[in-house]
């Protein structure tokens, strides 16, 4: 989890993914759709490190999938479904705003 916490450091929206993944393609988008430029790292082109972060999500996080894995505010949020949940009841956004990630949102 040590690897983790370091990466996530004080950074306000991270995404651990891999380059192959359609569906971190897809977080990817949505987050940076509202203007926020998260940290990306992709596990596959990390080497030994990426190895270790992957085998923390799983083991420390449970992720299963592995990735996308999502933290804002550095808070763990989880993968796809999780993210995908709070896009739909409008909670994405000000999760973000929160973070300072993005600054300004016109959310209806």
């Amino acid at each position: 989890m040590e690897v983790i916490t370091r990466l996530v450091g004080d950074k306000a929206a991270v995404i651990f993914s891999r380059s192959t993944c359609d569906m971190c393609h897809s977080i990817k988008a949505l987050i940076s759709g509202y203007g926020a430029n998260p940290t990306v790292y992709e596990l596959d082109e990390m080497g030994p490190e990426g190895e270790a972060v992957e085998r923390a999500l799983v083991e420390q996080l449970g992720c299963r999938p592995t990735v996308p894995a999502v933290f804002i505010g550095q808070r763990f949020v989880g993968g796809e479904k999780q993210v995908m949940s709070l896009q739909i009841k409008n909670r994405l956004a000000p999760m973000l705003m929160s973070a300072g990630a993005i600054w300004l949102w016109n959310g209806h």
